[in-house]
């Protein structure tokens, strides 16, 4: 039987309030718990809450037990989950990689401390805690002391090989530091994404108008399944690694407990989180860490959903043993879902700085994640079609942590019929032009570059404090500004009549000499930051500093070719079509004359500087392939530093070419010219520190 995603979310409820369930609803049980782990692992949509399955899981090991002839091998209860995506390929695990049984409260934690002195024949047990990692589960395999493989956990038994997405992380040792030989050693953990970073990568996304990821397991998930192992190394992900599976020692293991087994993974140069586990001797102090624990969440640098509670002594884990789908010898203590329900009152369409139309709810005020929420982006309208949302709806609102809210979906269940459809405008709702949507984008745009909506986001923009931090000039100020026709373009900023302020409210002498102040130093910032302040669309504040090093003037980067513009960092042809887009505009080329006539930096001075002095201001770098010592990006530093220079591509200009791992056609060019040295990455060091 297949369901759809309504009557999954439907039936699951009907079975969530019903208290005893009769053995004729076995099979339709198990049809929804199979859904729901095909909707959750394969299409990473979470239908119910983690509560609200292990609930439905709980029920069905009732039903079983009471009616043991029903039991089939296809029943969830008798493995994991179920389904793998088609991608990779597919390879059996050393042994199972099961669940973890979940607790909710103190109540839950004490039974399950007595089931585990019963299993385990003592009241002597002492337990580890740990933080429970929001990620995808990994498994890494290691044959004499080196890195074979790496498995997601795919439905248990097999898992999908994503061993070269994996290689990327940088904190994955590639050999284990140890003179023992461990002839193999299987690793569990979590794939990760630290909480700063997916932050940041949800910025680039908005600002390239992609819609941004939801959560930072659903993203470090899709990341290992990202078929371009560059664009997954771009996203820098982490690894946090806890539990030991099937290993073969030429000797005995070199540890007994399970802390123990940490720590030396920690010697081997493995990222545990030991310094975030603590042991106890009773199920009481258990508890009172778990409580205490939950406020400290938000503080960590990655994603937790709860702790894990772990009986401490191999020796009776081996001893207490597992069930088909959990070992009976750990517990998961789930913290309270940040998750609240709230009515979908209206939608209001937002023009962006680069015409970009957004959809944002306006839902009734809910308090969830330690914040009220009343405005929630839906992103594009693929969003609302995917989600079938609907004006009146009651919407599930998830907030964790740091991470923007996002509505999770419709309760299908409420519906009343009188909920209306969302309507996508189909001109500007700010000047009424014509949207357009181009073919290789999610988003709908206003293309009219006289927007007033767009104006004045550029105008907030550029005053930003990551762009010319000019403070002062916030959000609510420009728009007054902007209305009142005292700023209605960025060279404005520097030609404000002061006069107007005189009879201005809010506006004393002390504060127009402040804002005075801000503007004029704004005019000596660093040129990444005038670079991130124009808008130039998908040029973020990292792509800005990479673009501004290559560079003695702004002007020249409308000089680079496609080439030399690949060649740096992470820059790719997107990046370079808005780069040769905006400096082909003529408007955009008065825009920087008018900007530095007015006195504003269009020099990188930093380099300048650089090159005026140190014993490499007459050579020139060039670097080629994989470097593995150091980024390109931190080794043209060390260059500029020294007062070199790095030019884009092999010329006789060149002095020095450094060469990494795979170099192609730069390396073969250059042995034709005889004035070019050809270095490696640890020549290029000596060189360096000599």
């Amino acid at each position: 039987m297949k369901l759809s995603a309504p009557d999954i979310i439907k039936q699951a409820q009907e079975f969530l309030e019903t208290e005893a369930l009769s053995e004729e609803k076995i099979e339709l049980l198990r049809t929804v718990i199979e859904s729901l782990d095909k909707a959750y692992y394969i299409d990473n949509n979470n239908l119910v809450s983690d509560y609200e399955y292990d609930q439905l899981f709980k029920k069905l090991v009732a039903l079983e037990e009471k009616n043991p002839q029903l039991i089939t091998e296809q029943s969830p209860t008798q493995r994991v989950a179920k389904g793998l995506g088609q991608q990779f390929e597919n390879v059996d695990h050393l042994i199972p990689m099961l669940s973890l049984d979940n607790t909710y409260n103190a109540e839950d934690l004490r039974d399950w401390d007595k089931r585990c002195k019963n299993l385990a024949g003592t009241d002597t047990l002492t337990y580890c805690v740990e933080p429970k990692y929001d990620g995808a589960s990994i498994s890494l395999v290691y044959e004499n002391n080196r890195f074979l493989r790496a498995i997601t956990r795919g439905d248990g038994v097999t898992g999908e090989n994503v061993s070269t997405n994996i290689k990327q992380i940088k904190s994955l040792p590639l050999v284990l530091r140890t003179d023992e030989k461990i002839n193999q050693l299987e690793v569990r953990g979590e794939v990760v994404f630290n909480k700063k970073i997916f932050a940041q990568l949800n910025e680039q996304r908005i600002d390239a108008g992609l819609a941004p990821l939801a959560n930072p397991r659903n993203a470090a998930s899709g990341t290992l399944r990202i078929l371009d192992p560059q664009e997954a190394a771009k996203r820098k992900l982490n690894l946090v690694l806890y539990h030991i599976g099937e290993t073969h020692f030429e000797d005995i293991p070199p540890y007994e407990t399970h802390r123990q087994s940490l720590e030396w993974l920690n010697t081997l140069g493995m990222p545990t989180p030991i310094k975030l586990v603590e042991t106890f001797n009773s199920i009481d102090e258990v508890i009172h860490f778990c409580i205490e624990f939950e406020s400290k969440r938000d503080h960590l640098d990655y994603e937790i959903d709860g702790l894990v509670i772990k009986v401490n002594q191999l020796q009776l884990q081996e001893k207490m043993g597992m069930t088909s789908h959990h070992p009976r010898w750990a517990v998961a203590y789930k913290f309270k879902a940040r998750q609240a329900m709230s009515q979908l009152e209206r939608v209001e369409f937002q023009v962006g700085r680069t015409g970009s139309v957004t959809p944002v709810a306006k839902i009734t005020p809910v308090h969830i994640g330690g914040v009220t929420v009343s405005s929630i982006s839906l992103f594009n309208a693929d969003i609302i079609r995917e989600k079938d949302l609907k004006i009146g709806d009651t919407v599930i609102v998830e907030r964790a942590g740091d991470v923007i809210p996002y509505i999770v979906g419709p309760e299908f269940s409420r519906r009343r019929g009188h909920e209306t459809e969302i309507l996508f405008p189909t001109h500007c709702p700010a000047c009424q032009s014509t949207l357009e949507k181009p073919e290789d984008e999610a988003v709908w745009r206003c293309l009219n570059i006289n927007c007033p909506a767009q104006v004045v986001e550029r105008l907030i923009h550029f005053c930003s404090k990551d762009a010319m931090d000019i403070r002062g000039l916030g959000d609510t100020l420009l728009r007054k500004f902007f209305d009142k026709k005292i700023l209605i373009d960025l060279p404005g900023i520097y030609k404000i009549n002061w006069d107007l302020f005189q009879n201005m409210e809010g506006f004393g002498e002390k504060s127009v000499e402040k804002l005075k102040q801000a503007i004029e130093k704004s005019k000596q910032q660093p040129l990444h930051r005038l670079i991130f302040g124009l808008g130039i669309r998908h040029v973020g504040e990292t792509m800005a500093k990479t673009l501004a090093k290559s560079v003695s003037h702004l002007k020249e980067l409308s000089a680079k070719t496609e080439e030399q513009l690949l060649q740096l960092e992470d820059v790719g042809p997107k990046v370079v079509q808005s780069i040769q887009h905006f400096f082909v505009q003529e408007t955009n080329q008065h825009l920087l004359d008018e900007l530095e006539n007015l006195g504003i930096n269009l020099m990188n001075t930093q380099r300048n500087e650089q090159s005026q002095q140190g014993e490499w201001k007459d050579k020139t770098f060039l670097f080629t392939g994989t470097l593995t010592h150091f980024k390109r990006s931190q080794a043209e530093e060390m260059v500029e530093n020294k007062g070199g220079k790095i030019l884009g591509s092999v010329s006789s200009k060149l002095n020095y070419l450094v060469v990494g791992k795979e170099a192609g056609s730069k390396l073969e060019k250059a042995k034709k010219l005889t004035q070019i040295q050809i270095l490696s990455e640890e020549e290029f060091l000596e060189m360096l520190n000599s």
